[in-house]
This record gives C-alpha cells, sequence and structure tokens, in this order.
C-alpha cells in the first residue's frame, strides 16, 4: 500500500509540473496527506464510512476499486470521462450531478474557478473515472452489483436445481390463481428469495457432503455454504413464473358462457397453445440480448429489488454509520418486513376504507359529480390522499424505477384525467349514457355487450344478427387508452431509433458480423463483441449461450403453434403466425429498450388487434389466437432478456439461465393449465362483478372486450363508423414525434428528463385504473428516488433497494395469508370502515351514468336499428 502511493505521489507531482501549475503552502500541506485523503475518498465514493474502518481492512471490492483508481492515470481518466459525457450527456438515468461535474471536471479551469484546489480536481478526475469504467457511471447499478467476481462460488448445484423448480411449482399456481384478481397477489422475485433462504440454509445444514457418481454426470448434494449465486439462480429459475400466462385469458373468454362459451375447447388444444405460446419469446430473446443486455445504458430498474435482497439476504455486510443508521441490511429488511407484514393487515381486512380512500365522496356519497372525479373505485380518482395500502401505492413501483419516469407517467395520466372529463360530460360518441371508466364494452342500452347474440356456431359475425343487436361502445376512459396506445405506437418506434440509433446500429453491424462468420469457424465470434461495459467485461469468461440454441426452441414452438391453429377449429391462418413473428421483430426493439431504460412496459397486443382485425374481418377468434401469441412473444422475450440482466449483474453463466429458465417455462405452463381449469369450475361468477373475493378478472375483460371490437366488429367499422378519431391518432403521434425529435436535437441538455414516450403511456393508466392508483406512489418516488438519493446518497445506495423487496414481499405474503385465512371462506368485520367501501354511488350503488337510458330516443342511443356501421 505504501509503495502504491508514493508512486502516485510521483504520478500525481509530474502531472503538476508537466501543466507548469504552481501550489501554495496550503496545498503542499493537502499533498503530504494525499495518501490518507485519496484513500478516504475512494471508499466514500463507494458508499462507505471510512471511519468504520479504522484498522484499514476493507471489503474485497472496495480494495478492488482502490487499487484500480490508483493505478488509473490522469490522462485515461480525462479520455474515459470525455467519452462518458459523449455517450451519456442526455442520459435520464445519469445523476444531473455527475454529468455537470465531469463538463467541469473536463474543463480544468472552471473546476478551479468554482473554488477548488488542483489536488481536488486530480482526485476527483480519478475517483469518477474509476467509477465509471471499472464499476458503473449508476449509482443504482453500483448499490446492487458487484465490481469484481468469484468464478469458484458453486452455482448449477443440485440443490439449487431442485429450490428453483419446488418454488417455480408453487409460484407459477399462486400467481395464476390471483391474477385473475383486482387487485391481483403475486409472488414476485423478492417474495421468493425470502422462501428459498431458509431452504437453502436447511439444504446446507441436512444434506451430507457426498458427491453422487452416475457415468460422467457427478452430483454435489452439500458444495459447502449456500451462496448468493445459488440462490440468484434458483430465482432465474423462478422468475419465468412471476409472469402469468397470457394464454389463460383466451381459455377464460373461450370457455365461459358470459363470453364466447366455446364447447370444443380441450386439453390438448389448451396445452399447444399454452406451449407454443410461452416458447416462442425465447427464440427472439436470442436477438435482443444484444441489444438491451449488454448495452450498459440498459439498466433495468425493475431488476434492483431482487439484487439488493440477495445481497442482503447472502453477503457479508458490515454496522457502518450511514447518515446515523448502523443496521446491517439483512437487519433492516427483516424489521420493515415485519413491520409492513403486521400494517398490511389493517387496510386488506380490518379497515378497507383506507385501502380505497374515497374519503372526499364520503362527505356526499350520492352526490354524482364528485363520484366522478374523485372516486377511487368507479371515478377518476383525483384525490390528494388516496390510498393507504402499499399494494396500491406500489402500483408502479415508487421505489424502484426512476422518478423522472414516475413524473412523466403522472403528469401523462393527469392531463388524461381531463380528456375523459371532456369526453364524457361533452357525450362524445354517447359515452355520458355508459360507466365514465369501465373497461367493458356496451351496448346502445347500456348493458354489456353478449357476443354470443351476433356468431355462428363457428363464432363467426353474423351481420343481421349484429344489425338487430348493437355496435359495441367503449367507455370514456377506455376511448382515451385506446387513443393513447394508437399514437404511441409510431411515437415510440420512431423516437427510440432518433435517441438510440447509435447503440441500435453499432448492435446490427454485430448480428451481421455474426451472420457474415457463422460459416466460418477459423474465425471466434462471441455476442459480448464489441461490448466492454465493467459487467460485461466480467461476463466474457463465461460461455454465452449460441444462437442456434433460440432458432430451435423458436423452432420447435412454431410447429406447436401450427398444429393448434389447424387441428382446431381456432379460424386463424396459418400465415398470421409469420406475421405475428415479423412485427414483434420489427416494434420489439424500441419496446425493450422504453423498459430497460425507464421501468414503463408497452405490449404488442393492439396493434396486433388492429391489423389483424383489417386482414381477418368478423373473426374475433383468430384476433384472439394471434393476438396471445403476440403479446407473448413479446412478454416472454422481455421475461427472458430481464433474466439474462439479472444473471449479467449477479455473474451468472447465461448457459446455465438458458437451461434453468426452459425447464421452468415446462412447469410453469402445465401448472397453470391446472389452476385455470380448477378456477373456472370451482369460483362462483368469476369474472363477473359478482364474483367472491374480487376475481372480477379486469384482464380477462378486457381481453374480451378488444376481441369483440378488433376481431368480431373489425377496426373498419369502428375507425370508419363508431370511432372515426382513432385512426387519426396514429397520425397525431407521428406528427408529435417529429415534433419532440426536433425539440431533443437542439435542446439536448434542458429536455433530459423528459421522455415523452412514457408521457403518452401515462395515458393509459384508466379503465379501470385511475389517479389513485398513481398519485400516492409519486410522493414515496419523490422521497425516496429523487430526495433521499439526492440528499441522503449513501443511506439509499445501501437500504432503499432492501426497503422496496421488504415491503412488497411482506405484502404478499400476508395478502396470501389474509385471502386463505379470513376471505376465501368469508369472515367479514362488520363495520363502517369495512361498510362505507360498498356505500354510494363511487360504493357502486345507484346512479352509475351521466344520462340515463330511458331519455334516449327509442331507448337507445347511437345509429338506428339496420344502419349500424
Amino acid at each position: 500500500m505504501q509503495s502504491d502511493e508514493a508512486s502516485l505521489k510521483k504520478d500525481y507531482q509530474f502531472n503538476i509540473q508537466e501543466k507548469e501549475s504552481s501550489t501554495d503552502n496550503g496545498n503542499l500541506e493537502e499533498f503530504e496527506d494525499y495518501g490518507v485523503e485519496f484513500t478516504n475518498a475512494i471508499v466514500e465514493a463507494c458508499g462507505h464510512d471510512p471511519e468504520s474502518f479504522p484498522d484499514g481492512i476493507y471489503p474485497k471490492e472496495v480494495e478492488y476499486m482502490i487499487t484500480v483508481t490508483k493505478r488509473l492515470s490522469i490522462e485515461e481518466s480525462l479520455k474515459i470521462l470525455e467519452k462518458t459525457l459523449k455517450e451519456h450527456e442526455d442520459d435520464a438515468n445519469l445523476p444531473e450531478d455527475l454529468i455537470e461535474r465531469t463538463r467541469s471536471l473536463l474543463d480544468r479551469d472552471d473546476y478551479l474557478k468554482q473554488g477548488h484546489s488542483e489536488f481536488e480536481w486530480f482526485e476527483q478526475c480519478k475517483i469518477d473515472a474509476a467509477m465509471i469504467h471499472y464499476h458503473s457511471p449508476y449509482p443504482e447499478v453500483r448499490t446492487v452489483t458487484s465490481p469484481i467476481d468469484d468464478e469458484t462460488i458453486p452455482i448449477e448445484t443440485f440443490r439449487a436445481y431442485f429450490l428453483g423448480f419446488f418454488w417455480t411449482i408453487l409460484g407459477a399456481g399462486v400467481n395464476e390463481f390471483f391474477v385473475h384478481r383486482k387487485p391481483k397477489i403475486s409472488l414476485t422475485a423478492p417474495v421468493m428469495q425470502i422462501l428459498l433462504y431458509p431452504c437453502g440454509k436447511l439444504f446446507e445444514r441436512v444434506m451430507p457432503n457426498h458427491t453422487f457418481k452416475l457415468g460422467k454426470i457427478s452430483v454435489n448434494f452439500n458444495p459447502g455454504p449456500w451462496s448468493f449465486k445459488e440462490q440468484m439462480f434458483s430465482t432465474i429459475i423462478f422468475n419465468v413464473a412471476t409472469s402469468y400466462t397470457y394464454v389463460s385469458h383466451n381459455i377464460y373468454v373461450q370457455r365461459l358462457e358470459i363470453f364466447y362459451n366455446n364447447k370444443w375447447l380441450d386439453f390438448g388444444y389448451e396445452v399447444l397453445l399454452m406451449l407454443c405460446s410461452q416458447l416462442l419469446g425465447f427464440g427472439y430473446a436470442g436477438i435482443l440480448r444484444k441489444f438491451v443486455i449488454y448495452n450498459e445504458k440498459c439498466i433495468w430498474p425493475t431488476l434492483f429489488p431482487t439484487l439488493a435482497l440477495n445481497g442482503a439476504l447472502l453477503k457479508p455486510d458490515s454496522k457502518e454509520n450511514i447518515n446515523g443508521w448502523r443496521m446491517t441490511r439483512y437487519k433492516f429488511f427483516l424489521t420493515f418486513f415485519v413491520i409492513m407484514f403486521i400494517y398490511n393487515w389493517i387496510p386488506t381486512y380490518l379497515f378497507e376504507g383506507l385501502s380505497t380512500f374515497s374519503w372526499l365522496t364520503w362527505c356526499s356519497p350520492k352526490n354524482f359529480d364528485l363520484a366522478v372525479v374523485t372516486g377511487s373505485q368507479y371515478g377518476l380518482g383525483l384525490n390528494p390522499v388516496p390510498t393507504f395500502d402499499w399494494n396500491i401505492i406500489d402500483y408502479n413501483y415508487a421505489l424502484t424505477i426512476p422518478f423522472f419516469s414516475q413524473l412523466n407517467q403522472y403528469i401523462g395520466t393527469f392531463i388524461g384525467f381531463f380528456a375523459i372529463l371532456g369526453i364524457y360530460y361533452s357525450n362524445y360518441k354517447w359515452t355520458a349514457f355508459l360507466p365514465l371508466n369501465s373497461n367493458d364494452i356496451f351496448t346502445n342500452r347500456g348493458e354489456s355487450y353478449v357476443v354470443q347474440d351476433i356468431l355462428d356456431e363457428n363464432s363467426m359475425l353474423v351481420e343481421s344478427k349484429y344489425q338487430e343487436y348493437s355496435p359495441p361502445y367503449y367507455s370514456a376512459g377506455n376511448l382515451l387508452v385506446y387513443g393513447g396506445i394508437f399514437a404511441q405506437y409510431p411515437f415510440a418506434f420512431l423516437y427510440v431509433f432518433f435517441t438510440e440509433w447509435a447503440s441500435i446500429l453499432q448492435c446490427f453491424k454485430q448480428m451481421y458480423r455474426q451472420i457474415k462468420n457463422f460459416r466460418n469457424v477459423s474465425i471466434k465470434s462471441s455476442t459480448y463483441d464489441g461490448f466492454d461495459d465493467p459487467q460485461t467485461r466480467l461476463m466474457k469468461k463465461y460461455k454465452d449461450v449460441p444462437d442456434w440454441w433460440f432458432l430451435v426452441v423458436l423452432v420447435v414452438a412454431l410447429v406447436l403453434g401450427i398444429l393448434c391453429i389447424k387441428l382446431y377449429p381456432t379460424q386463424t391462418p396459418v400465415w398470421g403466425l409469420f406475421f405475428i413473428l415479423g412485427i414483434n421483430f420489427v416494434f420489439l426493439i424500441p419496446i425493450c429498450f422504453i423498459f430497460s431504460m425507464t421501468g414503463f412496459n408497452m405490449t404488442m397486443g393492439v396493434i396486433t388487434e388492429i391489423i389483424i382485425g383489417y386482414a381477418l374481418p368478423g373473426n374475433g377468434l383468430a384476433l384472439m389466437t394471434l393476438k396471445s401469441l403476440g403479446y407473448t412473444i413479446d412478454n416472454q422475450a422481455e421475461s427472458y432478456i430481464a433474466d439474462q440482466k439479472l444473471a449479467h449483474y449477479a455473474k451468472i453463466p447465461q448457459r446455465a439461465v438458458f437451461k434453468g429458465q426452459l425447464v421452468g417455462v415446462l412447469i410453469q405452463c402445465f401448472v397453470s393449465l391446472g389452476v385455470i381449469s380448477w378456477q373456472i369450475v370451482n369460483v362462483k361468477d368469476i369474472c363477473t362483478s359478482k364474483a367472491e373475493n374480487k376475481f372480477t378478472c379486469p384482464k380477462e375483460v378486457n381481453f374480451y372486450s378488444s376481441s369483440v371490437f378488433w376481431g368480431v366488429i373489425g377496426p373498419k367499422r369502428v375507425f370508419n363508423g363508431l370511432y372515426p378519431i382513432l385512426k387519426y391518432t396514429f397520425l397525431i403521434g407521428f406528427l408529435l414525434c417529429l415534433l419532440c425529435c426536433a425539440i431533443k436535437y437542439f435542446f439536448p441538455r434542458q429536455t433530459r428528463l423528459f421522455h415523452p414516450t412514457i408521457l403518452i403511456g401515462g395515458m393509459q393508466q384508466f379503465a379501470p385504473y385511475n389517479l389513485s392508483y398513481v398519485t400516492a406512489g409519486l410522493y414515496f418516488s419523490f422521497g425516496f428516488m429523487f430526495y433521499i438519493k439526492r440528499y441522503y446518497t449513501k443511506w439509499w445506495e445501501k437500504y432503499n433497494y432492501v426497503l422496496a423487496a421488504a415491503f412488497s414481499s411482506a405484502v404478499a405474503f400476508s395478502a396470501i395469508i389474509i385471502f386463505f385465512s379470513v376471505k376465501y371462506k368469508p369472515k367479514p368485520i362488520d363495520w363502517w370502515g369495512n361498510n362505507i367501501v360498498g356505500v354510494g354511488v363511487d360504493g357502486g350503488e345507484g346512479r352509475q351514468t351521466l344520462k340515463n337510458i330511458t331519455s334516449a330516443f327509442d331507448g337507445y342511443f347511437g345509429p338506428r336499428k339496420g344502419s349500424y356501421p
């Protein structure tokens, strides 16, 4: 250490002499203490308190950063800073103070004019450059990852596979069961880690340290302490079950009498459709990993709580004084887990009024206009204090996704609030005769649309029945949602390619080189080629997954899809399947870029509906089939890529991830099919407003509404007859994108935190959700993701994502226990705090529409019978 300090002093002195800089006595005294000060500054930059290590023995990660920082020359440092500013100047995820400091450091005279000494300039240049080049420019990433990797830590062990598959079975069942509830309950990755941890420690204690051999295969049942890499690997296997099976919408909507009631549906059809849909995304993941895993800008903020909890449970931690807090991450997690576990019983069971805290409507329960504006259940939710339920507060990941993303989305939601009011009170397209914010579709008499009344035995549209029955109508909230979605597709596609063109072009070049060298075995290429960020450099020592592995999975999924379409009366052409593959190839890149940088998730479902609706008019079954496949390609590709990024951060070999998740998908498919079949038979009134325990199926209702609107009726009738304004939203999105690209080009620094794509996405938070689901989350996001992150950085780096994991996992655990203990066989508490939820207009009592259908001519609104569009 002393020799390094001496070498560094000479290097520093040489640089000063080269620059012909003069130093006064103060600077010379500072220089004499250079070794201690510099080391302490590096320790602080790593998020630690130097006084907590009086003996000079630091954690391995800190020791590594001290070493590489001292070895880095000032010339190298300046080159790194210059490259960072060039590549990240408009990066909203990079701290603004780092960007401004980098500009100032590159202009040394400007930095000195600010009152800093030349020693401070030298010190800051090297520290910032080292953090960027050897760890990460993002404090979020540095918080949950390590700049070093230990290859000797066991990963693919028997116990890791066993526990991963075991909890995948349970997790897939629980998540599939509760996804049809509003609000849903799910076992997330942080929850799973809590379950895995005691299981792994139990294996460590009771299993013998014995190696079982079978030929060339050897399995060690207890290779030592349960490691953080084993736990992360098991979590990644389970992660496939955190995302429910989208095809369950098809099965519910096709089997239930209130929807299509297809009698021909059998288990064989369900298996083929399920396996095809869940496997198609794997093929695309092989392509997308080059764009959104190895690209340093793609930080995937939704993964951070999982990584933080993994470190809290299994990595050593010291009791440092961090802004007055001395708790280890593990103790911090346990403390706040218990607090939230107990607290969640209050809004979920004891005082349900705190969950949908629609206190403004309680003042005048029968006031319709008040319920429209402020109601949490059937209104638009304009309420400064809308909830005390963490399950709702964290609806949009309040402590996880960046504050700029939350704010942009909230602005869009707030704009949408006024747009819906304008649509509703102007009775635009007869919306005043319908509930304000429903995601259902309605007849011209204000009743729920029964699609069987206009179909033949093959589920095809019968024109005469349609003309006698009714066109389908959207609520004001649903009308805005679809307008926002249509505008967002052209906007997002063009905007992402404009802002991220350099990164995208680099990836396309890399793909071209790999295809060109595919047959030339003498040229060894890797998916890592062309990427040199710190995390990728550490992963290059592990074998990557060959592209042909993904191709095989894609081909198998295609075969299953073709069999499903041809063997059953799905009314779906085979070409439709290949069309879905093509459109996903075009749109998945911008969608994944947006999600990986902002945490905002777009899907392919609606654009698929429009195109298929035009190509196959009057065919709701074909639309549902192809929509599910299109959406699931997108969803599964994102899920697999997220796991790949999780493995990237945790240094888990990609081949292990591929094998583990592939088996996990197969397990999930069959478990989910079993749960779906049980629910349809055993849950009374499922997917209706009368369903027990809130199993109202908001996603299935949306899915059904879309199939009728864009499949049975078709976009031609919708765009030309029912809602002509919707077709112009595509053009509006395109023109807005041109404007925003111009603003971004001419004012890059001023618009760094402005992300118009997710602002448009914020308008889609309605039908059936509303402002009450995002307002409280914005408060917490400002407090933790902006204020504490900025002014109490060390505390935020150590505890924020652990807190997010503690709260989300505690809510999930308590919700499951509450459901099975006191709600599955209801044990209600009859008092005002629970009963108030169902009182008045916002509780579903009495008047629910602005205009009464009896005031309409002939008892129905819109075009006259026989002349429906």
